[in-house]
């Protein structure tokens, strides 16, 4: 393919080997003249506001900062972290939702030459007090007061010594302002410790401390979610993150080989950021990879008011995970079934959207039927998210192939790729001149790849390509876990070690020799190298339902088929030991009301006797039968329950970036997943 060839010998600016530091740096110095973060007003009480750093925003409106303003705001913090005793080395943890101090805090810690590591703000106390006393962090970025005083609350509990607490936002002075005992850590805002770091701050030993710091030294630690059993600490390096980086940027960037209309990433990039940037999704897409690009950051209020926020900041692209593309898709369908006739006419046009997609020769006809599908619906969906958007990112979870092909439709493109905490975290993406719905696109440059085949079930042979578990080794790739030699050593495989049946792809680096002794990262995901060279994602090997009949089922590609049905809001499907497939629904409640008013059908009120209607099952059972025409039979889905309760990060059945967790699921609804095999 030409592109491959084109991303291979692009280079520009953007593209180096240097520590994050010195790419902040140096893109603020290329991009003086540009807005680098948007930030919304009446949301925070923001030190920096109220120590006049930065204006504080109009409420419910965006403010911008340029990058210059931003890079003073990184030095004079940086400054200040090194008085609080900040060095090379030293473990500094950021407690606190994605809003633009977190990018502050950030940067200033590395250019300190401090290791970043994250704690997700929905954490348990227990949580906390692992995630600080794991790494050893000797500073905290919290922020507001009441994170705050979750950290002061398990601080007397660490085995180290706590430092300091650094709030974002201002706090009162009960917590003890510039006050340091032995139980209790010396707290800051953010604007003090800007104001100490304007102070202190000399231009040549904040350059030393950057050049002190090489791309081999340890940039952050992110935690596992510990689903599984303790997280553990992924080590990713500078170089980690930096390699990575260009990988993606090669990928996307709005490259002169590139047709006109091929949407990419430059610094006329805008961008909404929301998602968790404790998570590597985010931090490497939405932040380090916009911000080495020139590109503006906006920083939305919540995922809850993203309709709002997309209209306000006007991004051109997004990065997200599958489940909000899929509560984003039910809210402009909700919109356009507000009558018969408009959902009438909302169908027709996604009918005709699909069908002109998918179609290589569309014709007269269907063009000028997908002329008028784009002027009766689908440009008035375009200006619902702020008009601008060329094409949205999505990882952090399999995305269904049929709503993936709807928002094609709609001329907004999502781009899936894929990747883990381990690799820093892109392996594989779509690339924009040639996505393909229903891929993880071709792994990115500068990676090898390799299926084991002896993973893949006797149902994979007659599947075109490769099937099995996902080995990766690239510079990309993690050394290892914190303080964990045994799981260390349980995730690589040695290359000798490789099964004959082993499919190898990719390619190593072009400009450094790749070690062929080099070991392999086991991903844990099944998945299927195409003829073509793209990767689709099949399922976590961990969470294939083996049936008590032996045959294995992946309940992802069942799942997925659901996302973008009206009726049904949730889906996890079960068996595992079991003699069937199984489901449990959350369904959408909302919809199944407008349908039963249109059917004259009287639904009681609550959602739990909803749950219990026949009627309600019945129509449930007939999406259910159509999903299962789909699959072979023992994948097939012979019976399930209904459920009221949605899962969410609130009631730890999401994780933060809501990938459903299973085994919580299964404890939580025992009950009912008792009563579907009661008969067995």
């Amino acid at each position: 393919m030409d592109w491959e060839s084109a991303e291979r010998a692009f280079t520009d600016d953007v593209v180096a080997r240097e520590t994050l530091a010195r790419t902040f740096e140096h893109t603020a110095e290329r991009n003086a003249d540009r807005v680098a973060q948007r930030y919304k007003g009446g949301i925070y009480d923001r030190s920096l506001a109220g120590d006049g750093v930065v204006d504080p925003a109009p409420e419910g409106e965006f403010a911008d900062l340029s990058y210059p303003e931003m890079r003073d705001i990184v030095r004079n913090l940086a400054a200040g972290f090194r008085e609080l005793d900040v060095e090379s080395g030293t473990r500094v943890a950021i407690y606190a939702h994605t809003r633009m101090e977190w990018a502050h805090a950030d940067f200033a810690a590395l250019a300190a030459g401090a290791v970043v590591t994250t704690v997700y703000p929905s954490s348990s106390p227990r949580q906390l007090r692992y995630l600080l006393a794991d790494p050893e962090a000797t500073v905290v970025v919290a922020e507001n007061e009441a994170l705050c005083e979750e950290v002061l609350a398990v601080a007397p509990d660490l085995d180290h010594d706590l430092q300091a607490i650094v709030t974002m936002d201002i706090v009162s002075d009960d917590l003890g302002h510039g006050e340091r005992d032995e139980d209790h850590p010396t707290v800051y805002s953010l604007g003090e410790l800007h104001e100490l770091g304007a102070d202190a701050f000399d231009r040549e030993a904040y350059e030393s401390w950057i050049d002190a710091t090489d791309l081999d030294d340890l940039a952050s630690l992110i935690y596992t979610s510990g689903t599984t059993g303790r997280p553990k600490g992924v080590q990713l390096t500078h170089a980690n993150f930096r390699e990575n980086l260009n990988q993606c940027y090669k990928r996307f960037a709005d490259r002169p080989d590139r047709e006109p209309g091929v949407p990419g990433v430059s610094a006329e990039t805008t961008t909404l950021s929301f998602l968790p940037l404790a998570h590597v999704f985010e931090r490497l897409a939405g932040h380090y990879m916009m911000f080495a690009a020139g590109a503006t950051v906006g920083y939305a209020e919540s995922p809850d008011t993203l309709r709002e926020d997309f209209g306000l900041v006007c991004p051109t692209t997004t990065t997200s995970v599958p489940r909000v593309y899929e509560k984003l898709y039910d809210a402009i369908r909700e919109q356009a079934s507000e009558s018969p006739v408009k959902q009438r006419i909302f169908e027709w046009a996604v009918d005709v959207g699909r069908k002109h997609h998918e179609t290589d020769d569309p014709g007269f006809f269907l063009d000028r039927k997908r002329s008028v599908a784009d002027r009766l619906v689908f440009s008035s969906v375009r200006e619902a998210i702020g008009g601008e958007i060329e094409f949205f990112i999505s990882g952090g979870g399999s995305l269904s192939a049929e709503l993936c092909a709807l928002y094609h439709a709609m001329d907004l493109p999502i781009l899936e790729g894929y990747g883990l905490t381990e690799t820093s975290p892109v392996i594989a993406v779509n690339p924009p001149e040639e996505p393909k719905v229903g891929t993880i696109g071709p792994p990115v440059i500068d990676t090898e790849v390799a299926i084991d085949t002896s993973t893949s079930g006797p149902d994979d042979a007659a599947v075109p390509g490769s099937v099995g578990e996902l080995l990766v080794r690239g510079p990309q790739v993690s050394e290892g876990y914190w303080n964990r030699p045994d799981a260390t050593a349980e995730a690589f495989t040695e290359a000798n070690a490789l099964d004959e049946g082993v499919v190898l792809a990719g390619t190593p680096p072009a400009d450094r020799d790749g070690d062929p002794d080099a070991p392999w990262f086991r991903t844990g995901d099944i998945v299927q190298l195409r003829p073509d060279g793209y990767i689709s994602f099949r399922e976590r090997a961990k969470q294939l339902l083996v049936l008590s009949t032996g045959k294995n089922v992946a309940p992802g590609p069942i799942e997925d088929r659901f996302a973008a049905n009206e009726f049904v809001e949730q889906c996890v499907v079960l068996g595992d030991g079991k003699k069937f497939v199984s489901a449990l629904f959350v369904p959408n409640f909302d919809h199944l009301r407008a349908w039963a008013d249109v059917e004259g059908i009287d639904l009681p009120e609550a959602r739990k006797d909803i749950c219990r209607d026949d009627r309600v099952h019945d129509r449930i059972r007939t999406e259910v039968d159509e999903v299962n025409e789909a699959f072979e039979s023992h994948e097939q889905i012979k019976r399930f329950r209904l459920i009221p309760e949605e899962f969410s990060e609130e009631n730890d059945l999401l994780t933060p970036t809501m990938k459903k967790k299973r085994r919580n699921i299964l404890e939580r609804f025992g009950d009912e997943i008792d009563l579907i095999y009661r008969e067995e």
